[in-house]
Formats: C-alpha cells, structure tokens, sequence
C-alpha cells in the first residue's frame, strides 16, 4: 500500500508539473504576435461595441457575402473562400469573433452567443451593408441568433456543420473547471498547445491528411497573442454550456426564419452529425440542404474544391 501511495504521489506530482510547463510555455510563447501586427490584408473596423478584425476580397458593390468562423478560428481561416468570392463578383468579408482572431477583446470577457450576435450586428451597421451570411460549426449560433433578432439585417442565411443544440437542458459549467486559473491550464495544454495542434485538429477531420502544416500555421497565428490563453479560457464555458434561454436555443423559432437558407453538411461529420443538419432542413422552411460526400465537419479545408461548388451553388439559389 505504501509503494502505491508514493507511486500515486509521485504521478500526481509528475501530471502537475507537466501542466504548470504547458502554462508557462503557453505564456512565455504568448507575445510573439501583436495585436500592431495583424495580417496586413485585413483592417480593425470599428463598431458601437468594439473593434472588429475583418479581412476582404472582391468588389466593393459586389453582392456583400459575410463569413462568420467557428470556435478557435478566425478571419484567416476563410482566405481560399475569401479568394473564390472575390473572384466570383461578390464582395467577401471574413471577421473575428472575440476571444479568436485580430478583434478586439471585451473587457467585461462577455462571449456568450447573444453578446457575439450583438458584435455580428454592430459589424454590419458599421459597415452600411446586408449581407448573406455564412457561418460554420460554433458561429451558426451567433448567426442564427443575430438573425432572429434582426432578420432585416441579412439578405439570407447558409449555415455550415453548424453547432446547434437545440432545446437543451440548463445545465452548469462542471466543478473542476470553474476557476478560471483550471480553464487557463486546461487550454493552454490543448488548443494553445502547439504539440498537439494536428491531433486536434484531426479529430474535427474525416480526412485527416489535410491537417498539414500550412493549414495549422493560419490556424495558430492568433494563439501566440498575448494573453491569448486567458481570453480563450474565459470564452470556454460558452463553448461547454449551451444557452437555453434564446431564441436560437429552441427548436420551434427555427420555424420562423423567412430568409432564404442553405444548409451545407459534410456527410461525416462526428462532431455534428449529419442527422443535425437534416433537422435543421426540416426546422427551417424552405431551407435547402447540400451533403458534400467524404468530409467531416470542416469540408473548406477537406474538399475545397467540393466546398467552394456548394457554397456559390448556394449563394446562386440564395440571390
């Protein structure tokens, strides 16, 4: 029993200090980018709320697309979809959502669905336009949120793998992971952990060759941030519970959504499977539903070429 206890002690001891090397990693590698050296292809657009990061492409009367990412992701994430918009006709803009990316962060750290559907909002009262909005896997609940609260806003609605829990039970954020000090440990041995990066990555993929080096580079850009950690470890609750007291909670207001929708689908989707996304398309009147064959739930960077087709075929019925 005594040679357990120490062996116990002794891995419990080992399993602290590794976390405590990732959170110091995490700070020390936190700093090496800058908010004052952001992508140059894209600008700090200021709203009523904050400042938001947005990159663009195409002409600027061309008909206004607005690409809105999922979690961990960002504006930079979208530059392939970016390019083919733009060389399309339309007018193509990617933005940040707070903690991710170039925007600036709330100081109040509100990032829950119904505070990012007001930045979505302020974004396009800033900047004059009505766009079609796109959004994939953790943004579709801003985006579906900001609609049902302004659906004069947008001119339609094409949602991508999109994280919907619909009608959830309340629930709370588990014990061990309510102070913010845990979540910080946490993430800093997981999202913002280069080492395991790839493996993360993959485990959203159906295709796990496409995790390569160049797609994991844009991805981590805005990781190496400062103070890139807490922010994304005040943000993880919002991620964990899902509201349940908005509209874009309860299955029964979908049925409500008047704007032409599309609905596309990686058929192999394990984090939202495509049975999802079927709902959605019976939820949503006269909503389309496209199911792009041999990806999971990132099909931009599986089948670009596949996604890129859905996507302006989409956009084309949306007009």
């Amino acid at each position: 029993m005594r040679f357990l206890f120490r062996l116990l002690l002794c891995l419990s001891l080992l399993a602290a200090l590794t976390l405590g090397g990732f959170r110091l990693a995490a700070h020390l590698r936190e700093g090496e980018v800058t908010a004052d050296v952001a992508p140059d292809d894209g600008h700090l657009v200021p709203t009523a709320l904050q400042g938001i990061f947005a990159i663009e492409r195409g002409p600027a009367n061309g008909p206004t697309v607005l690409l809105i990412h999922g979690s961990v992701g960002w504006s930079g994430s979208w530059r392939h979809t970016l390019n083919v918009l733009g060389a399309e006709g339309y007018r193509a803009i990617a933005i940040d959502l707070p903690p991710m990316g170039f925007s600036d962060r709330d100081p109040s750290e509100d990032y829950g669905r119904a505070a990012t559907a007001a930045r979505i909002l302020a974004f396009a009262e800033a900047e004059g336009i009505t766009p079609h909005i796109v959004a994939h896997s953790f943004g579709a609940g801003a985006a579906v949120e900001a609609l049902m609260q302004r659906p004069e806003a947008f001119a339609s609605l094409t949602i991508i793998n999109g994280a919907l829990p619909l009608d959830p039970d309340a629930a709370q954020l588990p014990a061990p992971l309510r102070p913010l000090w845990l979540r910080e440990t946490l993430v800093s041995a997981t999202v913002t952990n280069p080492l395991l990066s790839r493996r993360l990555l993959q485990a959203f993929l159906h295709r796990k060759n496409t995790a390569t080096d160049e797609v994991l580079s844009v991805l981590s850009r805005p990781s190496r941030l400062e103070g890139a950690t807490e922010a994304l470890a005040a943000w993880l609750p919002t991620l964990l519970i899902a509201p349940t007291d908005l509209p874009s909670s309860a299955s029964a207001a979908y049925g409500n959504i008047t704007l032409p929708t599309a609905i596309i689908w990686g058929a192999e989707d394990t984090t939202t499977p495509l049975p999802q996304g079927e709902n959605l398309h019976r939820l949503i009147p006269n909503s389309t539903l496209t199911v792009i064959p041999d990806v999971g739930h990132i099909p931009m960077i599986e089948d670009p070429q596949a996604f890129d087709a859905a996507l302006l075929s989409a956009l084309a019925t949306l007009r």
